[in-house]
C-alpha cells in the first residue's frame, strides 16, 4: 500500500463483514486510522483485530445506525479517540426482498430506516466534524435498485434512491465546505453471507460463477473492488469529485432486466 490515506480518520458503518470489512481493511492499509461501526461486536472487533495484526489503526463502536442518538455518539466517540474525521463511509445496510403486496408498514419503516435514515443520521452528525477538519469526504454505498427499481424489492428500491437524491442534495449542500458526497453502486458482491444465502436458494456455487462470468467484464465482484473505489473517493486524490456516480458493477447495469 502506498499511504494514500495517511493520517486520516474514516469513519465506516457496517463494517464488520462484506464490504464494510473490505474497505476497513484496505483504508487502514493505506494509513487511514479506521472506525468500525456495527451492531455485530464480536465481527467487528474480529475486523478491528484483522487490522492492528497486520500493522493498522482501528477501533471498534456498537452503532445501531437506525438510532439517531447512537450516530451521534459514533462521531463523538471518533473525535474522542482520533481527534477529527476525515471521512464518512455509509455502507450498513440490507437487502430484503418484498413486493408491493407484500411491503408492510412495518417491513418498509424497518428497510428505510437501515439502508436511508441511518445514512441520514450519521450524514448530519458527522458534517460538523468534516467542516471542522477543513473538508473531507461522504461516500455512500448504494445500488443499481435505486436508479431503476426492482418489482420485488420495492422497499429497498426506495431506501436506495432516496439515498442517490441525497447524496446529490448533500453535494450541493456541503460544497462550500470542501465536502464531497459521492455514491458507489456496487455489483453482485459475492460476501461469504451471500454465497451462504444464494446456496440456501438452492444455487451451487458452480451456477453462480457462471452467472458471474456472463457479466460484461467476465465476474462477480469482490468487497476489495469496492474498496478501492471507496478509498479513491476518501482520498487527496478526488478533492474535484463531488456528486459522482461511481459504477463498481462489472457492467452489470448495462444489461437489460439485470434485476
Amino acid at each position: 500500500m502506498s499511504g494514500r490515506l495517511a493520517n486520516k480518520v474514516v469513519v465506516i458503518t457496517g463494517a464488520a463483514q462484506g464490504i464494510g470489512r473490505g474497505c476497513a481493511e484496505m483504508a487502514a492499509g493505506e494509513g487511514a486510522r479506521v472506525v468500525v461501526a456495527d451492531v455485530f461486536e464480536d465481527a467487528g472487533k474480529a475486523t478491528v483485530g484483522a487490522i492492528q495484526g497486520a500493522g493498522g489503526e482501528s477501533t471498534f463502536v456498537w452503532t445501531d445506525v437506525r438510532e439517531e442518538d447512537s450516530c451521534a455518539a459514533l462521531m463523538e466517540i471518533t473525535v474522542r479517540t482520533y481527534g477529527r474525521i476525515d471521512a464518512l463511509v455509509n455502507n450498513a445496510g440490507a437487502f430484503p426482498r418484498g413486493t408491493l403486496e407484500e411491503t408492510t408498514t412495518d417491513f418498509w419503516e424497518s428497510v428505510l430506516a437501515l439502508n436511508l435514515r441511518g445514512a441520514f443520521y450519521c450524514c448530519k452528525y458527522a458534517t460538523p466534524h468534516l467542516r471542522a477538519a477543513g473538508g473531507g469526504s461522504i461516500v455512500n454505498i448504494g445500488s443499481i435498485h435505486g436508479i431503476q427499481g426492482a418489482a420485488n424489492l420495492v422497499a429497498y428500491s426506495a431506501a436506495k434512491g432516496g439515498l442517490l437524491n441525497m447524496t446529490r442534495t448533500l453535494a450541493g449542500a456541503l460544497a462550500k465546505d470542501r465536502i464531497r458526497v459521492n455514491y458507489i453502486i456496487p455489483g453482485w458482491v459475492l460476501t461469504d453471507t451471500e454465497i451462504a444465502l444464494q446456496t440456501s436458494l438452492g444455487r451451487t456455487l458452480e451456477e453462480l460463477h457462471r452467472i458471474g462470468a456472463d457479466l460484461p467484464l467476465g465476474r462477480h465482484q469482490t468487497p476489495e473492488d469496492t474498496a478501492f473505489a471507496v478509498v479513491y473517493l476518501t482520498s487527496d486524490e478526488s478533492t474535484q469529485v463531488t456528486a459522482a456516480l461511481l459504477n463498481v458493477d462489472a457492467g452489470d447495469s448495462m444489461l437489460p432486466n439485470n434485476y
